[in-house]
């Protein structure tokens, strides 16, 4: 079978204006005093085709209705029944019981607490306040309906009254908000205490993730000074593959195959891009092309690479403790990776001293080693890796540091989101070696944008550059075939 056809086959009733004036509405007469009976006097009485609306007693069904249709009422009943509902039940026996046994407590106390304020709320209503007060409890608050919802990649809180998420790239206001900054801050801490972290004036800035291995950055005063901040990137509940990359037009069938290739020869890869590019999802699919027999370990700062292989050995860096002691660094874990017999090291992004490692690792018989770095384009992706090094403190001179790089770097992936939101691969470039002090390399594919349409949308395609990779041969020593034409120069 062909290389592209085992890539292909991996993962298989308004009424119209009325011409009549309407009859006109008299207002209603005044209330009749205690000595008066209650019928209107004859004076007084509507003509005929009047509308009299008359007020509910205080007190009666009808005024408790209308009160309880209120949007400001109904928070003001939230509050007060989740109040209730804390000071009643003992939330330590209840986390024993498991989320079903104790939604399920949680819903027969609420339905308790309405029945005692004797309102007539609709079926509707008790059920949307029994859910918004058991999210409080057992999840995230208002956070719970965008969690569920598989079509947000990001939920932007900028404050308690501002919350925005991202659908198909682009930024949309979203229809929920917090009470308070104070209930904002709560969430924020049921989150990062799943993980161990804290967040607190101490330490204002925090990242954790949510059980479905969503990423969390989370930031308050004094640092945040418009209220606590909160940004959730969120991850499919069934990880992307390739061939949903291919079919969301963010490569060809011909790249795929390609990085198959260099992925199951063992070379080096670097997949760069900008915040939001969608390197992590290539990076996760990337991954699936890691024989499974092989031994994988990840590093990550808040782990969110989802590896389907059985050997893999997952690693998360962690932060100091109240004492400023316990903290351990990515680089830390990259050094201590080397000692755990890995065919492969993954590390989810590399930003600071770890860099210097991690080439070290690429260039010491680690290779097929796989990581992100944010960077505009494969030269500025080399640029970021010098710096990365100087962060480590060794004085080493420039050609060293290229030298280093262009030994250890195989190939760069470079990942962009376009202006209408979509992702593409914009560069697939090859390191060749080096050319005198400069690190030289080749593009090998590559996406051509042409325009914008009157809808917004980016026009272009994708092109093989014509250029043979000198990987080319290491891929066929590994035993995967390519055709003779596989890179010839042609739009794709």
């Amino acid at each position: 079978m062909g290389l592209l056809d085992r890539v292909r086959d991996r993962d298989n009733g308004h009424a119209g204006p009325s011409t009549s004036r309407p009859a006109p509405v008299e207002e209603a007469a005044p209330a009749a005093s205690s000595e008066t009976p209650s019928d209107p006097p004859p004076s007084s009485a509507p003509s005929q085709g009047s509308t009299i609306v008359p007020r509910p007693k205080p007190g009666s069904i009808q005024d408790k209705k209308s009160k309880a249709s209120g949007s400001e009422f109904m928070k003001d009943l939230k509050v007060r029944i989740h109040s209730e509902l804390i000071e009643r039940l003992d939330l330590a026996a209840l986390g024993a019981l498991g989320p079903a046994r104790a939604g399920d407590e949680i819903r027969s106390t609420i339905a308790q607490l309405l029945d005692g304020e004797g309102l007539p709320l609709t079926r509707d209503d008790r059920r949307r306040l029994e859910a918004e007060i058991t999210s409080e409890v057992l999840g995230f608050g208002p956070l719970d309906p965008l969690l569920k919802d598989d079509s947000i990649s990001d939920i932007l809180v900028n404050s308690a009254k501002r919350v925005f998420v991202e659908r198909k790239g682009k930024l949309e206001p979203a229809d929920c908000q917090f009470r308070d900054d104070e209930h904002l801050i709560q969430i924020i801490d049921r989150i990062v205490s799943q993980v161990g972290r804290r967040v607190d004036a101490a330490s204002p800035m925090v990242d954790a993730r949510l059980p479905d291995g969503s990423r969390v950055n989370a930031i308050i005063p004094p640092i945040a000074l418009d209220g606590p901040s909160l940004s959730i990137r969120r991850f499919g509940r069934d990880p992307f593959h390739i061939q949903h990359l291919v079919s969301f037009n963010s490569m060809t069938r011909e790249m795929a195959g390609f990085f198959d290739a260099i992925v199951r020869a063992r070379l080096n890869i670097i997949v760069s891009g900008g915040t939001g590019s969608g390197k992590t999802t290539l990076l996760n699919c990337l991954s699936s092309f890691i024989p499974a027999n092989e031994r994988v370990v990840t590093i990550e700062d808040a782990a969110e690479i989802q590896l389907q292989q059985p050997h893999v050995v997952r690693l998360e860096t962690r932060p100091p403790n109240l004492e400023g002691r316990g903290q351990v660094t990515a680089r830390d874990l990259v050094r201590n990776a080397l000692r755990m017999r890995p065919d492969r090291i993954v590390v989810g992004e590399v930003r600071g001293a770890e860099a210097l490692d991690m080439l070290q690792a690429m260039n010491t018989g680690h290779d097929g080693s796989i990581t992100t770095l944010h960077a505009n384009n494969p030269r500025d992706c080399l640029s970021r890796l010098e710096m990365m090094i100087l962060m480590a403190g060794v004085e080493l001179p420039v050609q060293a540091m290229r030298q280093q790089i262009s030994s250890a770097v195989d190939v760069v992936i470079q990942q962009q989101r376009l202006r209408d939101g979509s992702r593409r691969v914009t560069k697939v470039t090859e390191i060749t070696g080096m050319e005198g002090d400069i690190v030289s390399s080749q593009d090998i594919f590559q996406f051509k944008q042409t325009g914008v349409d009157a809808a917004g949308k980016v026009e272009g395609y994708f092109e093989c550059t014509g250029i043979r990779p000198r990987c080319a041969e290491q891929i066929e020593a590994s035993g995967i075939k390519l055709s003779a034409d596989y890179f010839a120069h042609r739009k794709l």
